[in-house]
C-alpha cells in the first residue's frame, strides 16, 4: 500500500514535470510565432526532428514495408495531425496561453464523441451530460457573436478537433499498422506541405531563432519520455488528470513573460471545461463505464513537428495480447 502510494506520487510529479515541459514548449512557440509564420516554424521544427526520428526508426525491430495497411485511415490521421500542427501553433502565437489551453481542453469530449462512429463504442448519459457541460464552457470562453472571437479561436478549435481525430484513428489502426508508418507519414507530410508554403512566408532567421525552433523539437521529445516514466510509475487515475495542470503553467507563464491576464469569463469557461473533462476521465477510471476512449487515447496533442516516442512504444506493445493486457492494467501511455 505504501509502495503503491509512493509510486502514484512519483507518477503525478513526473506528469506535472512533463506537462510543464510541454507548456514551456508552447511558450517558445508563442515567442517565435510573434515573428515568423507557423508554416516556417513547423518546417524547421520537422527538419530538426528527423535525426531524433531516425534514431527511433533504427531501433524498430519489426519487419515490413512502409505502405500503410489502412491507407485511408492513415491519410485521415496524417491530415488531422498537419491541421493540428499549424492551427495549434497559430493559436498559441496570437491568443493568450490560458485561453488557448481552455479551448484545447475540449479534445477529450471530441474523442468521446468520435469513438462512437470510429471505434463503435457506447457513450452513456453521464458522459453525454459532461460533453454538453463542456460545450457550455467553450461558449463561455469563445462568446460567439462577440468582438473577442477571432481567427485564433477558430484555429484553437481546429487544433482540438485535429488532435482528437488523430488520437481516435491511431486507436482504430494502431494494432495493425507499423509504428514507423504512423510516425513517418505525418513528419513527411508536414515537411512537404510546409516546404511548399515556405517561399511565400519565409523570413530570414538568425541562429538564435533557429536555436529556439530546435528547442521546440527537443522539448516535445523530452516531454514524451517523461510521460512514459509517469505512466510506468503511477496509475492512470492519478497521472491522466495532471493534463489539466497546463492551465496553471499557462497562467504563470502568461502573466510573468507576456503580461497576460485573462478575463473572468475565460477563467469561468476554463473551469467548466476542465470540470467536464475531469468527470469524463474519472468516470472512465472508476470502472463505472464499460468503455474508456479518452483514457486509451490520453496523449498530448500531435503536431507533426516532432516524433512521438510514447505513441511508438504503445503501438508496438499493443501488437501482442500480453502487451495489450499489460497496458490495460498499467494505464495508457501518452
Amino acid at each position: 500500500m505504501i509502495e503503491s502510494a509512493r509510486s502514484n506520487v512519483q507518477g503525478a510529479l513526473l506528469a506535472l514535470l512533463a506537462f510543464g515541459i510541454f507548456a514551456t514548449h508552447d511558450v517558445v512557440v508563442k515567442i517565435v510565432g510573434a515573428t515568423y509564420a507557423p508554416f516556417q516554424i513547423i518546417f524547421f521544427s520537422v527538419l530538426f526532428s528527423f535525426p531524433l526520428a531516425t534514431i527511433m526508426l533504427m531501433r524498430d525491430p519489426t519487419e515490413g514495408h512502409l505502405r500503410p495497411v489502412h491507407p485511408w485511415w492513415t491519410a485521415l490521421r496524417t491530415t488531422a495531425i498537419v491541421l493540428n500542427g499549424f492551427s495549434g501553433f497559430y493559436a498559441f502565437s496570437v491568443l493568450p496561453l490560458a485561453e488557448t489551453y481552455a479551448i484545447l481542453f475540449i479534445a477529450p469530449m471530441i474523442i468521446t464523441v468520435l469513438s462512437i462512429p470510429v471505434l463503435g463504442e457506447r457513450v452513456g448519459g453521464h458522459r453525454w451530460a459532461a460533453i454538453v457541460v463542456g460545450l457550455i464552457g467553450v461558449m463561455v470562453v469563445l462568446r460567439p457573436g462577440g468582438s473577442s472571437f477571432s481567427l485564433g479561436h477558430l484555429a484553437a478549435l481546429t487544433s482540438a478537433v485535429g488532435s482528437a481525430t488523430a488520437s481516435v484513428v491511431v486507436r482504430k489502426i494502431g494494432r495493425e499498422e507499423r509504428s514507423v508508418v504512423l510516425l513517418l507519414y505525418p513528419l513527411i507530410a508536414s515537411f512537404v506541405i510546409m516546404a511548399c508554403i515556405l517561399p511565400f512566408v519565409y523570413k530570414p532567421m538568425p541562429l538564435t531563432d533557429l536555436g529556439l525552433v530546435g528547442i521546440i523539437s527537443l522539448f516535445s521529445f523530452v516531454a514524451g519520455l517523461v510521460m512514459i516514466w509517469a505512466y510506468r510509475r503511477g496509475d492512470a487515475t492519478v497521472v491522466a488528470p495532471m493534463h489539466y495542470s497546463q492551465i496553471l503553467w499557462a497562467a504563470g507563464f502568461g502573466y510573468f513573460i507576456f503580461g497576460e491576464t485573462p478575463d473572468v469569463l475565460t477563467w469561468v469557461g476554463a473551469a467548466i471545461i476542465i470540470a467536464s473533462g475531469l468527470y469524463i476521465v474519472l468516470r472512465e477510471t472508476s470502472g463505472r463505464s464499460r468503455t474508456t476512449p479518452v483514457l486509451r487515447n490520453r496523449s498530448p496533442r500531435e503536431t507533426g513537428s516532432a516524433p512521438r516516442i510514447a505513441a511508438m512504444l504503445r503501438e508496438r506493445a499493443e501488437r501482442t495480447p500480453a502487451g495489450y493486457q499489460a497496458l490495460a492494467k498499467r494505464g495508457p501511455t501518452p
